[in-house]
């Protein structure tokens, strides 16, 4: 089963994409863009109502959706996480920093960490900074800081930097919220502005740990979340800390080469209480992270059922759900697990990283809709869909390019429901 899976040509997931169908930024109004609604339980297509290909208004989309879903919300936080240095040559150096070192891995920790800190970093015009101290005046709550990076280590696909400061009680937060800027997908080609800081943010933000935003929530506004609770729909929140990979098209001919990007996961245990309490109602994922998150943690729940209930570092290799097993644990099985090994270990979230790579073929237990953006080509996550709608992704692929759909991370949404 999984050389079927790792045999999959990318090229299949391939499709015309001009630049200005791109949105280069958002909409004024968030819930304002458009909603192209696939419901596979219908047979027609392009008409208005009641078949399988639809158009509306994001702000509308809770009639779409089936009777009291519970729809899961990412509460990641982007960071400010590009770095501009000057040299005294003028050379500019840009540190964009991917997942810390300090903290053993724990965001909050990492954040809240004062001086010094190492982070796993990448590193523009890398050649111009063979060694040294990169430094960078700041002006801090009234504090005069200088902010310096030391590349202290450097493989093929990142670099370790130390960033030191003084005084040393204040925050690598506070540090990139006055130094950093806002890492905008490398496709709009265009630096960061200030408005970017509010609207590549989603209006629930909570928890700082990515370098990208969960595209599909950046559509939701405070008063449409209230109108889809008093419809009867639910609201789950879980973190997944979007990492830099999610922009790194498939470059192989087949996707077994292809090497999933590992990201952070949080899930509270009340949560996971919730969501097996409701597995026989319509779980929504409101964005691919919120879908690898929720899936990532059926799959922890089978690794634990397989290999047992001590405490370790948990994390979902790419290709765990494609071992061929005779028989798998039902969803609400596997929550009971993780609940079990919570408790167990007296632990109030999950805590575990994940590599999982969602691709035709690969059961999926949690998710029965999607909320999502339109993606790039060649993209894992065009695989994503591809799992839970199979080819019908390239009929509305079709129908959005033929009316004026706006794709990627400032553009349309989609709603798909298999």
């Amino acid at each position: 089963m999984i050389s079927n899976v790792q045999n999959i040509n990318i090229a299949e997931y391939d499709y015309p994409l001009p630049d200005e169908r791109i949105a280069k930024y958002p909409l004024k109004e968030r819930d304002a863009s458009k909603l192209l609604i696939y419901n596979g339980s219908c047979n027609n297509v392009e008409t208005r109502h009641g078949t399988s290909l639809q158009e509306d208004h994001f702000r509308n989309i809770g009639q779409y959706l089936p009777p009291k879903s519970v729809l899961v919300f990412n509460e990641t936080k982007v960071v400010r996480a590009r770095l501009q240095f000057v040299k005294d040559s003028g050379a500019a150096i840009e540190v964009f920093c991917l997942e810390p070192i300090t903290g053993n891995g724990d965001y909050q920790l990492a954040f809240s960490a004062g001086s010094p800190v190492e982070w796993h970093c990448l590193v523009g015009n890398s050649r111009r900074w063979k060694d040294g101290l990169l430094t960078m005046p700041l002006n801090i709550k009234g504090n005069n800081v200088v902010l310096k990076a030391e590349r202290i280590e450097k493989t093929d696909a990142y670099s370790v930097v130390r960033f030191s400061w003084e005084p040393a009680e204040i925050s690598f937060a506070e540090v990139l919220e006055t130094a950093g800027e806002i890492p905008l997908p490398p496709y709009l080609h265009r630096e960061a502005e200030p408005s970017d800081r509010d609207r590549y943010q989603t209006v629930f933000a909570k928890y700082e740990g990515s370098v990208a935003a969960p595209t599909a929530s950046l559509h939701l506004t405070k008063p449409l979340i209230a109108k889809l609770k008093e419809q009867g729909h639910s609201i789950e929140e879980v973190t997944l800390h979007v990492g830099a990979g999610t922009f790194r098209p498939v470059a192989t001919d087949t996707i077994g080469e292809h090497e999933m990007h590992s990201e952070s996961i949080i899930v509270k245990k009340q949560c996971i209480e919730h969501l097996h309490d409701n597995i026989g109602r319509t779980i929504i994922p409101v964005g691919t992270t919120s879908m690898r998150t929720i899936e990532s943690v059926y799959w922890i729940g089978v690794m634990l059922i397989e290999q047992g209930f001590e405490e370790r570092n948990l994390h979902v290799n790419q290709w765990f759900p494609y071992q061929d097993r005779a028989t798998l644990p039902s969803a609400k099985e596997s929550l009971e697990a993780i609940l079990k090994y919570l408790e167990m270990h007296h632990l109030d979230a999950l805590h575990a990283t994940t590599a999982l790579m969602i691709a035709p073929s690969c059961p999926i237990m949690m998710t029965k809709a999607l909320i999502t953006n339109f993606h790039q080509p060649k993209s894992t996550l065009l695989l994503l869909v591809s799992a839970l709608i199979g080819d019908k992704w390239k009929e509305a692929y079709k129908f959005a390019l033929d009316n004026d759909f706006r794709f990627l991370s400032y553009g349309d949404s989609c709603l798909f429901i298999p």
